[in-house]
């Protein structure tokens, strides 16, 4: 009796465990939606522009405040909501920043913030993304779409976290967002770049 109990102890530890059973252990954290915060300090949004034909200055936003949610094996469940507030503005010259500030231009008084929130994300290659999403500049808020590079994602060891890092692109006409100082001796159309660090949060 014995070794016919002892027989089928090892019958059944032999069987594959079932679809069911292997369905209990828990997913890769790639396979799940992450949250990644912006990191400030290595996160910036740059915006360029023709000034009269003659050079094509650029000018930053500095503030970055937002989060990520990524999910590696669906991006199309992936988001991102960032504010970007115009007391971050610097172009390097103290008397443009106030005039970019002003009601001339951005009319940072009334309108504080600009805000990018996604409503879709697809992954087009490798390394590629396009995320579409609603650009709020000037208390106007229109649709964009950035052609998006992932960088990286995995181990931050300086940061002693998992990070996850971005470079992204669009186009887009100011004038459309209410923004239209000197159109068109300074150019409508302003090119806009951003470079994102985020890290997974807490």
């Amino acid at each position: 009796m014995l070794k016919r109990i002892l027989l089928a102890c090892l019958l059944l530890a032999a069987v594959p465990a079932s679809a069911d059973q292997k369905a209990g252990v828990a997913a890769p954290a790639s396979a799940q939606v992450q949250k990644f915060d912006i990191d400030n300090n290595h996160t910036q949004v740059s915006f360029t522009y023709d000034h009269f034909g003659f050079s094509n200055p650029t000018s930053r936003l500095e503030t970055i405040k937002g989060s990520i949610e990524l999910n590696q094996q669906d991006w199309s469940k992936s988001s991102v909501a960032v504010t970007m507030p115009l007391s971050g503005l610097h172009s390097g010259v103290e008397k443009l920043d106030a005039d970019l500030k002003s009601a001339r231009f951005f009319d940072a008084e009334k309108n504080p913030d600009i805000m990018f929130k996604s409503t879709k994300v697809e992954k087009t290659g490798a390394n590629a993304l396009k995320v579409t999403g609603d650009l709020t500049v000037h208390g106007v808020t229109k649709p964009v779409t950035l052609a998006v590079k992932v960088n990286k994602i995995g181990e931050n060891k300086m940061m002693q976290t998992q990070t996850a890092g971005f470079d992204a692109d669009t186009t887009i006409k100011r004038s459309e967002w209410g923004v239209s100082g000197y159109v068109p001796a300074v150019s409508d159309e302003v090119h806009i770049h951003l470079t994102v660090s985020a890290n997974l949060a807490k």
